[in-house]
């Protein structure tokens, strides 16, 4: 069966990294957009992340409060999606979802709905 799994979070002090993880199982990355998301108690959840098909032109999108700290990358060997976290924040903490959509416009990245299938999330605290 097709599995989307999420791994790497933990407890993390200030200005401290954590690399997620995203792995797919039964089916291929190549073809879909991946998005990371973040959600904490009552908030909604919101785009962190994301980076095109392999079959498109491989863009990558950063929401204004990770740009220059986060970075998003595939390896396709691995059929994996990482999204490498630097100089978190106490702001940072949240569960991180990763996402695959097969139709999202560049424009909508962030837009949650336009997102098909969903990992189960792991938690990312960020406290001293």
């Amino acid at each position: 069966q097709e599995q989307l799994v999420e791994s790497g979070g933990g407890l993390v002090q200030p200005g401290g990294s954590l690399r997620l993880s995203c792995v797919a199982s039964g089916f291929s990355l190549d073809y879909y957009v991946i998005g990371w998301f973040r959600q904490v108690p009552g908030k909604e959840r919101e785009g962190v992340s994301s980076i095109s098909s392999t079959t498109s032109d491989g863009s990558t999108y950063y929401a204004d409060s990770v740009k220059g700290r986060f970075t998003i990358s595939r390896d396709k060997t691995k059929n994996t999606v990482y999204l490498q976290m630097n100089s978190l924040k106490p702001e940072d903490t949240a569960v991180y979802y990763c996402a695959t959509g097969r139709y999202v416009l560049s424009r909508r990245w962030a837009d949650l709905n336009e997102y098909d299938y969903w990992g189960q999330g792991t938690q990312v605290t960020v406290s001293s």
